[in-house]
This record gives structure tokens, C-alpha cells and sequence, in this order.
């Protein structure tokens, strides 16, 4: 592969050159025309039209970056990030490596995510998408509309440390924000995420707590009995499962994480 690689080393060159070309003629919706060559260089010109269809690429490129990134803003300004954290704090804590699989785990977070989220989805679909769909309102008004529920989410589950620490950080003075609508969002996004992070792990800790008696009490045993070659984790998961089976540990986990944003 590598010597065929170097054989057609500039044949490779030149189709990617010509692709990239390509490429950018087609988005930029371009005439590219050559004009007769002066003195041994070549001028382009490049001519763009009236502008409508460049404005027409431009939006199109803006709808296929935000589409790019939803599935992070999905994940950053919602409960995901806590409730996937909690999921696989859960997992290790029992000590199944692999089960659930991070593919059940994922789809349960988004899920539950989905559920917590739905009344702030509705408001937003209802007060921003609807308007926009029906040409009520232009696309600016539907997004500052549309963030003002993920705004009073964030601003529900954000601690008050983290928001003086990133906007100390942005160069905000000591009482320059009067109220929550004056906190921008590049400042709340982080924050929350943060905040979220700090909680998440809290209650990682929490649920780390009666697992970890079971492995010392195992482990304690074992060494008492001599058995110093048997790896305790072989004895200790099996109760582990048995524990979080008899106290019905989804229900009670998951249950008390949803309340969390209540």
C-alpha cells in the first residue's frame, strides 16, 4: 500500500487539489473567468453575481453547522450530560464493565432526557418553531424566543459559585448583572455544564458509597481466610448485583436522579 501510495504520490495530489477546487466553486456558486495572460501570470476574476446566491450558500452552510452540532448542544444545555455520568457511575460501582452496554446506557439517558425535557421542548416548539413556521416572526425573534425556556432551565440547575467564576473570567464587574436576563449565554452554557459535572459526581459518590462496604467486607474476609489469590471482585460482584436487585436499584436511582431537576 505504501509503495503504490508512492508511486502515484502526485497523481493523488493533483485529483485532491482538483477536488477541493471543485468543491469550492460549487458552494461558492462562483464564475470563475480567465482572463488572456499579461507578462507571464494569469489574472482570475471572480464574480459573484448580484449576491443573492452567495447569501443562499451561506445559509445553507449555517443550517448544516447547526445541524453538525445539535447533537452537542443537545447534550451540553440539557440533563444528559448528568444523567449519562450517574448511568455509568451505576456500572462501575456494581462492577459489570460491559453491562449494560454503553449503547443501552446512552439510549436510556437520552430517553430519560427527553422526558425531563419535554415541557421545556413544547414551550419552545410552541412559542418559537410554530411562529417561524407560519411567517409570523423572522428567524432572529424565533431564536431569542425559543432559548428563553433553555435559558430558565439552565438558570434553575446552575450553581451561583460557577456563575461568578465564568463571569469574573468574561471581565464582568462585581454588580454589573441586574438580573438572570442579562447573563449571557456564552457565560450560562459553561456554567451549567459545570454545575452539572459537580452534581453528577456527587451523586456518583453517593451511590459508590454501600458498594465499596460489600468489596472491603469481602475483602477483609478473604484475607482473614487466607485466600489471598482469589481476586475479591469475584466474590464481592455477585453480592453487589444481589444488593442492588433486592433494593430495586433502577427505580430508586433513577427516580430520585429525575426529582433532581424538580
Amino acid at each position: 500500500m505504501l509503495r503504490w501510495v508512492k508511486k502515484h504520490k502526485k497523481t493523488i495530489v493533483k485529483t485532491s487539489l482538483a477536488l477541493t477546487v471543485f468543491l469550492i466553486v460549487c458552494m461558492a456558486m462562483t464564475t470563475v473567468a480567465f482572463a488572456s495572460e499579461k507578462d507571464g501570470l494569469i489574472s482570475i476574476d471572480v464574480s459573484t453575481g448580484d449576491g443573492s446566491d452567495m447569501a443562499s450558500v451561506l445559509q445553507m452552510l449555517l443550517v448544516l453547522t447547526v445541524i453538525a452540532i445539535a447533537p452537542s448542544i443537545l447534550i451540553m444545555v440539557t440533563s444528559y450530560t448528568r444523567i449519562v455520568i450517574v448511568m455509568h457511575f451505576i456500572r462501575t460501582a456494581i462492577g459489570t464493565q460491559t453491562v449494560p452496554p454503553n449503547q443501552v446506557l446512552a439510549g436510556l439517558s437520552l430517553f430519560l432526557t427527553f422526558f425531563i425535557m419535554a415541557p421545556t421542548f413544547t414551550e419552545v416548539y410552541e412559542s418559537a418553531v410554530v411562529p417561524l413556521s407560519n411567517n409570523e416572526i423572522s428567524a432572529t425573534e424565533a431564536f431569542n424566543t425559543g432559548v428563553k425556556p433553555i435559558r430558565k432551565f439552565m438558570l434553575k440547575q446552575v450553581s451561583t459559585k460557577d456563575l461568578d467564576t465564568f463571569l469574573g473570567i468574561a471581565g464582568f464587574e462585581e454588580g454589573s448583572i441586574k438580573s438572570e436576563d442579562d447573563i449571557p449565554l456564552e457565560v450560562l452554557i459553561p456554567s451549567f455544564i459545570i454545575s452539572e459535572l459537580r452534581i453528577a459526581f456527587i451523586i456518583g459518590f453517593l451511590i459508590y458509597l454501600p458498594f465499596i462496604v460489600i468489596d472491603m467486607v469481602v475483602a477483609s474476609t478473604l484475607m482473614s481466610m487466607g485466600m489471598m489469590m482469589l481476586p475479591p471482585t469475584t466474590i464481592s460482584t455477585p453480592f453487589k448485583i444481589l444488593l442492588f436487585v433486592m433494593a430495586d436499584g433502577w427505580n430508586l436511582i433513577i427516580g430520585n436522579l429525575i426529582t433532581t431537576f424538580y
